[in-house]
């Protein structure tokens, strides 16, 4: 739906967006639509937003999604293939210890993108007439064999629409399109597609879903355990090099292990009913989690020691999800006390100076530089709680900072000021239920369970806010979110006194 600026947003319900715009306009000139008065005021919006130099700018020095934009508007003749950024493909065939240290320019998940989009910026720009590009070329038989070994049998990387649409379009600019990756991702297409003509940006949330509502009704029953257990990875992944013991974000394929899914899995674990499979379950996923902590003292998404990108740095909504995992299964161990004491070294530095913390995988449009900060501190503020410790420096401050931020009539956007959701205010109350009751918290709790009250009452469930943030600052909202944060802490505000 094109937005009254004459953008378009990443869903039905976001802003307008340089990158966004970008592509709808790319995908209209790919399908021969005529120009429309619609196109019209697209162009004249992105003209006032930068033109197409402005997604470069957006991403910095992160080309995950600048370079696949970029390759699309040549495909569609709206630049030129010597404007997209080089990525450099003939490094995937480097050993995979070697790429936290080579400058890949590319996020650890993105190794698809490297070399599908790599490559065909490679055949279809200057790059192919430099004088050391009989080298690159030598590498491209192995980085293909290397790319179809690492895409998943549904065909989806990432079991994600958009990157799986760019590596195919990219290897077909290559002069691959018979190649078996280009005929398994559109078939993974093929299926994605909706019933009213879109592609959502993922499959499914299942297991991230799942967890999460067993967390919030405080339980579940075997099938539900057994479920969770099933989606336990028990081979070495293909796509990352990421251990066995893991979880990633849905049981499809695609899916890739990470921290806040493992977390999720097992803070689920220890609410369902234990068995001899779950107990082991659980030990293969704190060491898993033991093993994935940076050097900072911080936990990433995916992989340990790539420090270069955003998106592959430690966050502190991941580490407080880990450490809460850790302690919820007692791991007690010196090695375990060691990482939960690091971890929360990071989160003390990691906090700003007016008493927030950052996610990395949510935000909100209306907030100053689209961040989250009352989501992440809502869900730091959980860990210092679970672990104890209500009285410590950084978490009175984060009190603090989540009391002030609270709109006037009870409600939490994503930052002071801004308009409150269901999401935002179900996770800031939580938090807050945590502390021992004082009259400031007592006051602003109850504003803010009469406000959801009254929101539910009126049908707002059925209006998710925009907040999640898939990979590379790509908007979505779920519609499970709004009742699954509601139900945690409207189950909480029954139990208070």
């Amino acid at each position: 739906m094109q937005n009254s600026d004459g953008g378009w947003g990443d869903t039905i319900r976001s802003r307008s967006n340089i990158s966004t715009s970008w592509l709808v306009l790319a995908a209209f000139h790919i399908a021969g639509a005529p120009d429309t008065s619609g196109l019209d005021r697209c162009k004249d919006y992105l003209d006032k937003n930068g033109g197409y130099r402005a997604v470069i700018a957006r991403y910095g020095k992160d080309r995950t999604f600048s370079a696949p934009i970029l390759s699309m508007l040549a495909t569609a003749d709206l630049c030129d293939w010597n404007e997209c950024p080089a990525l450099p493909f003939w490094m995937a065939a480097f050993p995979r210890q070697f790429f936290p240290y080579i400058g890949l320019r590319v996020v650890s998940y993105a190794l698809p993108a490297l070399i599908g989009v790599g490559l065909a910026i490679f055949e279809k720009s200057d790059q192919s007439k430099q004088p050391l590009a009989f080298l690159k070329r030598a590498s491209i038989s192995r980085v293909l064999r290397q790319l179809e070994s690492i895409t998943p049998e549904s065909g989806g990387f990432l079991e994600a629409a958009p990157l799986t649409s760019f590596v195919a379009m990219n290897l077909i600019n290559a002069g691959h399109a018979a190649h078996p990756v280009v005929q398994k991702n559109i078939a993974f297409l093929l299926r994605q597609q909706r019933t009213d003509g879109s592609w959502p940006i993922d499959e499914d949330l299942s297991v991230w879903l799942t967890t999460l509502s067993v967390q919030a009704l405080g339980g579940g029953d075997e099938a539900v355990r057994d479920w969770i257990l099933q989606q336990q990875s028990h081979a070495v992944h293909p796509f990352t090099g990421s251990a066995p013991g893991a979880w990633g974000w849905t049981w499809h394929s695609g899916s890739v292990p990470d921290a806040d899914d493992t977390a999720g899995a097992l803070m689920a674990l220890s609410l369902l009913p234990p068995s001899n499979a779950s107990t082991q379950a659980a030990r293969a996923g704190e060491h898993w989690l033991l093993d994935l902590q940076n050097s900072d003292g911080g936990w990433p998404t995916f992989c340990r020691g790539w420090h270069d990108l955003p998106f592959d740095q430690s966050c502190p909504d991941l580490t407080a999800h880990a450490l809460r995992a850790l302690h919820k299964n007692k791991m007690d161990n010196t090695t375990g006390q060691a990482a939960i004491q690091r971890g929360l070294h990071y989160l003390e530095r990691a906090q700003q100076p007016d008493g927030s913390w950052f996610p990395l995988w949510f935000g909100n449009e209306a907030a100053p530089d689209e961040r989250n900060p009352v989501l992440g501190t809502s869900r730091v503020l959980c860990a210092w709680t679970d672990l104890g410790l209500t009285d410590a420096p950084s978490a009175q401050h984060g009190k603090a900072y989540l009391l002030q931020a609270q709109n006037t009539d009870g409600s939490w956007g994503g930052a002071s000021g801004v308009a409150g959701s269901i999401e935002e205010t179900a996770l800031a109350s939580e938090a807050l239920g945590r502390f021992p009751d004082e009259p400031a918290i007592h006051t602003a709790y109850s504003r803010a369970i009469g406000w959801l009250c009254e929101r539910i009452e009126s049908g707002g469930l059925d209006s998710p806010a925009p907040i999640g943030l898939y990979f590379a600052n790509l908007w979505y909202f779920e519609r499970l979110y709004p009742a699954i944060f509601a139900t945690a802490v409207l189950r909480q505000a029954i139990k208070r006194p």
